[in-house]
């Protein structure tokens, strides 16, 4: 199975600021995940067009779709949005909003694949160090994301980690896995020139990594401010 993660920008070149929402779709098509998570989807907001981005993207590659709204732009919104080729047999959104910062939330999805049930937390933390680690702790503790330990668990996103602190600061103890190891060869933000392994994975229980990696294209650079990550796994028997 393949899923990629990807902060899309709400379509939006990060450096030629175009709003072109068909660079998106062909740079994930290319791809050809099962599975996609991405952070900064719009719905309904003037600087992308007013464009319904969930309802589009759904609509174009055909598959199941769980839109969170996080924050209101205007009088529309933007969030995060999983498509999924296998059916959601379970979907949950939780706040991680911290104080009067910008709101801030996860998706915690079961899904039906030919394998069986992975169960996929897709999120977009916080600039704050501190406000991220409280939104980690929230997160493992919470009663929904706790309620699916039987299953094997996938964590994507954006998590603006630079300093790398997440993992060995409460992900580790909980017994994650980071897929997106070593950090210099996770290289994702800004797109076009590369400093920061903002966006990560991590995996627990009986779940086999045959890769994961950046997606370097001429397109990926200049289609949004971060570049896109892809992790090819299975869930093993038993």
């Amino acid at each position: 199975m393949r899923l990629l993660s990807w902060n899309i920008h709400k379509g939006i070149g990060g450096r030629d600021r175009r709003y072109v929402l068909q660079r998106i779709i062909d740079c994930v098509e290319a791809e050809n995940p099962d599975i996609v998570c991405l952070q900064e989807v719009d719905r309904l907001v003037g600087r992308s067009r007013h464009d319904d981005q969930p309802r589009l993207l759904a609509r174009w590659f055909r598959c199941h779709s769980v839109f969170q709204a996080t924050v209101h732009v205007g009088g529309g919104t933007y969030g995060n949005l999983v498509l999924s080729r296998f059916p959601i047999t379970s979907r949950h959104r939780i706040s991680l909003c911290h104080g009067t910062r910008k709101p801030r939330g996860a998706q915690l999805l079961l899904v039906d694949s030919p394998e069986g049930t992975v169960h996929v937390v897709h999120t977009h933390l916080g600039l704050a160090e501190r406000e991220r680690h409280w939104q980690v702790e929230r997160l493992l503790g919470h009663t929904l994301f706790r309620s699916a330990a039987a299953h094997p668990t996938v964590i994507v996103g954006d998590f603006n980690d630079w300093r790398n602190t997440l993992h060995a600061g409460g992900l580790a103890g909980a017994g994650f896995q980071q897929v997106t190891s070593p950090v210099s060869q996770f290289r994702s933000f800004p797109a076009w020139l590369p400093l920061g392994a903002l966006d990560k994975a991590f995996v627990r229980g009986p779940l086999l990594v045959r890769q994961a990696r950046i997606v370097r294209t001429s397109l990926t650079r200049v289609a949004s401010d971060h570049l896109p990550l892809v992790v090819d796994f299975h869930l093993r028997p038993g």
